[in-house]
């Protein structure tokens, strides 16, 4: 599977739910390419913007889409990484602003 059929996979799934891909198509198609080199790393799709221990039941909570992605979404109209996003954050009707992290420390440090 190369990045663009990724896009289309997870757009079908993802875009019914609500949640789209940023129309930064050159930043998503990077953060798709480094899911891909993820799951060939590690088995799984871990977050490209978070490190990853390489143990599936330490990086569960950051398996794309990382379950922190809808509380962003809600919040901030966009997950930590800027691969999803609102509707209203692709059409600019609310401030892009930076996400911070909501992983706990405890989890990142291993």
């Amino acid at each position: 599977m190369n990045a663009t059929e990724l896009y289309e996979r997870m757009k079908k799934v993802q875009e019914p739910k609500g949640y789209f891909f940023s129309n930064n198509n050159e930043r998503v198609m990077e953060l798709l390419e480094a899911l891909l080199l993820n799951k060939e790393r590690y088995g799984y799709m871990v977050c490209p913007c978070r490190l990853a221990s390489g143990n599936r039941d330490n990086d569960r909570d950051i398996i794309c889409p990382c379950e922190y992605r809808e509380p962003d979404v809600a919040e901030f109209g966009s997950c930590y990484c800027n691969l999803y996003v609102s509707k209203e954050w692709n059409e600019g009707k609310i401030d892009q602003e930076y996400v911070p992290e909501r992983r706990p420390p405890e989890k990142m440090f291993f």
